[in-house]
């Protein structure tokens, strides 16, 4: 029973920090005590994707939105009234205890905030990662970033700790820019303010394209203008979609890279992110807009889908 019991305190976007209560038969990693980021997506470290250093979709514990149930027996470990309540991504974090699959908890340094390292369970590392890991922007590099959410603005944080020399924010929101500069957005374009494609734009206002470009809203459109802001030669790496380019794009030596969880392996990988916000590398405090009781959950994704927050923090206590 390779699975793990949480005291969990949680933010509301999938986001959860713990302490191990108890471990099933057959966990040797971690004890009773063990601080730990439940994640939803995991690492059996014993598959073909966990073994190369090129990949972070486990075969056994890669997201599974239907499942719903633990993998040893197929079952859940919660009920109410008799009736099984499904595990939600396998981590079921909007409870006070949990039961995990060891492979989806990643150990980390005691001495960290929990309500802080929260935020690495998701988005900010997924952000932060595309940056870091897939694009690897040179120091004195230019970078743009399409999407000042909070996965955007973990990209851009990722580019600032790169020593990027020029950082270039794409939103269709003004009010994105302010909250920007916190995370080294040197300059701001939005595509509603030119009647040319924002691409031409880039190209036009950093002499031929930036050196990469990250994509992180999704939309097929802006994948197209991230990929095609890129200066001749250098890469572009963003969420994975179908779209249209030119094949001179490609002979002209641009590259295209997806990423997930920005390559992130989570027992492997997060403890050294947290490990970056010790040393005072990654500042993740300011990616934390709001924090309120688990009574006012509702309000939390409120504030969310009227992007009026970055991140909100749920406290289990009032």
């Amino acid at each position: 029973m390779k699975s793990t019991s949480l005291n969990p305190h949680l933010n509301y976007d999938l986001y959860a920090h713990g302490i191990v209560e108890s471990v099933g038969e057959g966990v040797t990693e971690l004890v009773p005590g063990d601080h730990v980021l439940p994640v939803f997506t995991g690492e059996c470290k014993e598959c073909a994707h966990c073994m190369s250093e090129e990949s972070n979709l486990c075969d056994l514990l890669r997201i599974n939105v239907d499942r719903g149930v633990m993998i040893d027996d197929g079952q859940s470990r919660f009920t109410i009234d008799g009736k099984p309540i499904f595990h939600f991504l396998g981590t079921s974090t909007f409870s006070e205890y949990t039961v995990i699959h060891v492979g989806c908890v990643a150990k980390i340094d005691p001495e960290a905030p929990l309500d802080k390292v929260c935020l690495l369970s998701c988005g900010i590392s997924t952000g932060l990662g595309a940056t870091l890991n897939v694009t690897k922007p040179k120091k004195g590099m230019t970078v743009a970033i399409f999407g000042l959410g909070a996965v955007g603005l973990a990209a851009m944080e990722g580019a600032r700790m790169s020593g990027a020399s020029r950082i270039i924010g794409v939103d269709l929101n003004p009010a994105k820019h302010e909250q920007a500069k916190k995370f080294g957005c040197t300059d701001f374009v939005n595509p509603k303010d030119h009647t040319k494609p924002v691409q031409e734009v880039i190209v036009e206002m950093t002499d031929g394209g930036v050196n990469r470009a990250v994509e992180c809203t999704g939309n097929a459109d802006a994948m197209i203008s991230a990929f095609e802001c890129v200066h001749d030669g250098w890469g572009v790496a963003h969420k994975e979609a179908v779209f249209k380019t030119h094949p001179m794009n490609f002979l002209n030596e641009r590259t295209l890279r997806g990423t997930f969880f920005g390559n992130y392996k989570p027992r492997t990988g997060l403890p050294g992110v947290v490990d970056m916000y010790m040393r005072k590398e990654l500042e993740l405090d300011k990616f934390i807009t709001h924090s309120l009781p688990f009574s006012q959950i509702n309000t939390a994704f409120d504030l969310m889908l009227r992007g009026e927050g970055l991140r909100c923090v749920i406290r289990m206590e009032e």
